[in-house]
Formats: C-alpha cells, structure tokens, sequence
C-alpha cells in the first residue's frame, strides 16, 4: 500500500511569510506521524510574476526551518502537456468553452445586475451565459487571435457528476467528517487561457492525482474551492484526497497575512535573528 503523501505549494511571486510556515509546518508534522512523504510543488504557472530569486529565497527558507522533502520537485511550468491533456478530456465532453469579455465588461454586466451572486472568493460570478453566443461564433474569434479564457460550463458539469463531496479532517484531533461540495456557487470558473493551457483549478487536481498526493492541508481560505476541485476530480476519474484547511494566521488589523499586503517575511525574521524554534512556535501557536 502507498505510503501517505502531504504537499506544500507555494507560488515563487513574494516571499514567504508565517501563514506559509504553519501550512508547512503542519504538512510536515502531519506526514512525521504517519509515516508519510512530505513533497514540494512549485505552481509557478503565472511567467510574469513568478521568479526564480522568490523561488530560491523560498527552498533557503524551508531549509532554515529543518524541513526536508522529496526530489524531484515539480514545476508546473515543466507540465504544461499534463494540463492540456486534461483539459481536453473536459472539452470532449463538451464541458469547455471559450469567453472574450474582459474585467471590465464582467464589471459593466454585473452593475446592471442589482442583486448578482458573488462566489465564495467575493467575485461576482460569470454573468454571460454560455448559451448567449453560437459554438460557431465563439470558434471564429478564436481563430481571429481575440484574446480569450476557456471556462467550464459548471451547470452541465454537475449535471454529469451528480452530488459530491470530500472527507474533511479536523487539523487538531484527527476527525473526519463529510462536507457537501457546492460547485455552483462558483459559476463557470477558468480553466486556462490564450497561450497558458490551464489555471490554479485544473492545475492542482492533475498535479495532486500525478504526485498521488493523498493529504491535501492547506489553508481554510481554499475550503471552498475544494467544491470545485471535487467536480474536476470526478469528471477526470481522479482520486479524491482528504482535505484539512487549517486556521490562518491574521495580522493586528485582523487581516490574513499575504505577499500582496506585504506580510513580514521569514527572511526578514531570520535576519532580525529570529530562530527557527521561535518561528515554529509562533507559526503553529492556537492552530485549529
């Protein structure tokens, strides 16, 4: 029988902070107590904004902290060929299609909308329906060049799949227990872009059922893109990991620490000689 596999996976575009120490930390403790295998993913699939420099600054950091993981790593920028095979197993099933509006008409939509649904990230969902432009019309302008992103018509989707839901485990204490998926309250989410063959959605679920990853822990922001994850997982015939999403670290305004707010970063605790103890201690301190 396989050994238990945990993962961390971060994205090389910032440093890491000490919400990513806990999710780490946690991986780590988690796979020590069950014999299991700790693995590093690098889901560097943005070319813009992800660096080698943040990349490197990020294995210094793990090292530091006396974690250790399994080789090679995976680099989603090395996979692309995964992704695409994936996404066109969704196309034959006539689950993809191509949508050209950009921010600012989804934005425009939306406002003449009083009363749209966000989904559970706070974005407005999708409002164009797929219906409201012919299959014909949609392939012309993508053999004209428009830029576009393909979508997955969620509604037929969960039409294929039925009900879904995943195996939740408590991060403290161990228990299961079942949560039902809520896909449609994501509305038809992207799966890829013009020239990048897949997105964070599609990406995780192949490159979790190619690494055998069977723990997925991660932070309770990404609970509730597991509804979605759990959709592609069965139309691809992946197996469904467990799933614990751990309480997240928040900073003196009550906000999670994140790259984008500028989060204090272990390299600059390090070299305020912070000690890797101190930064365990802190990370995993009142975890739930």
């Amino acid at each position: 029988m396989p050994r238990p596999a945990f993962r961390f996976a971060p994205s090389p575009n910032g440093l890491l902070h000490l919400g990513h120490a806990r999710s780490v930390l946690l991986n780590e403790a988690l796979a020590r107590e069950c014999g299991g295998r700790l693995l590093l993913r690098i889901e560097d699939i943005d070319r813009e904004r992800c660096r080698p420099e943040f990349e490197a600054a990020l294995v210094e950091d793990l090292a530091w902290l006396g974690l250790d993981w399994e080789r090679p790593v995976r680099r989603q920028s090395e996979h692309f060929a995964d992704y695409e095979s994936a996404l066109a197993r969704l196309d034959a099933l006539g689950l993809v299609y191509p949508s050209f509006e950009s921010r600012g008409d989804i934005r425009r939509a939306v406002a003449a909308r009083p009363g749209w649904p966000s989904d559970p990230d706070g974005a407005p969902q999708f409002p164009f329906p797929r219906e409201a432009m012919s299959e014909d019309a949609r392939a012309r302008r993508v053999a004209a060049g428009e830029p576009y992103a393909l979508r997955l018509d969620m509604s037929q989707a969960v039409a294929l799949t039925g009900p879904l839901g995943w195996q939740e485990v408590e991060a403290a204490g161990g228990t299961a227990h079942h949560i039902a998926a809520e896909p449609l309250a994501w509305g038809d989410v992207i799966l890829a872009r013009k020239g990048v063959p897949t997105a964070y959605h599609l990406a995780v679920v192949v490159d979790d059922a190619l690494q055998g990853i069977s723990h997925v822990v991660r932070g309770a922001d990404l609970k509730a893109a597991t509804s979605v994850h759990r959709v592609l997982q069965a139309l691809l015939g992946l197996p469904a990991p467990r799933y614990t999403h751990h309480s997240l670290l928040l900073d003196g305004e009550g906000r999670k620490l994140s790259k984008s707010i500028g989060s204090q970063s272990l390299a600059a605790l390090r070299a305020q000689g912070v000690t890797p103890d101190e930064v365990r201690r802190r990370a995993l301190e009142g975890l739930r």
